[in-house]
């Protein structure tokens, strides 16, 4: 079980829980996920970590169908400039490997900015903390159990 998942126990949330077998061929972890669970990219979410120029990190969850806009980002977390995190920082500050790394139940409490578009379904998918692991859940509950924020941090 991980520290996703026990989250969503803890605090009695509503979720579903989807597995399918990880392949190494795919180039996107978050295309793999909506073609083998036969969902819509637009409501599959990956989890995008940042490095900002005050050298903090901070987490962007966007559609898989989309890019993270650094500049919407950077407005987000209220500092001037962004670039994507470094594996090896990702990985210390949520305890995640990439590909794997849920908005939920990270190491580290790291600020996290939500794509506005979430609000548009009634359930989205975010990993659950481990390649091939996906929960399913509400963007509400996303957003209250992580303490993060809607914005519109997508590339238009």
């Amino acid at each position: 079980m991980t520290p996703c998942i026990k989250l969503l126990k803890k605090y009695h949330k509503t979720y579903t829980i989807h597995q399918y077998k990880h392949e190494n061929s795919w180039s996107s972890y978050g295309e793999e996920a909506a073609a083998k669970l036969g969902v819509e990219q637009k409501r599959v979410f990956k989890t995008l970590v940042v490095q900002t120029d005050k050298q903090t990190l901070g987490v962007g969850v966007v559609p898989v169908s989309s890019k993270l806009s650094l500049k919407a980002m950077a407005k987000a977390l209220d500092t001037k400039k962004v670039a994507m995190a470094d594996a090896k920082d990702v990985q210390i500050a949520t305890g995640y490997v990439l590909g794997g790394v849920s908005p939920l139940g990270q190491k580290k409490r790291l600020q996290i900015v939500i794509d506005k578009s979430a609000k548009n379904y009634e359930t989205i998918f975010v990993s659950a903390g481990k390649r091939g692991l996906e929960v399913e859940l509400s963007p509400d509950d996303l957003q209250e159990l992580s303490g993060a924020v809607f914005e519109s941090i997508q590339e238009n």
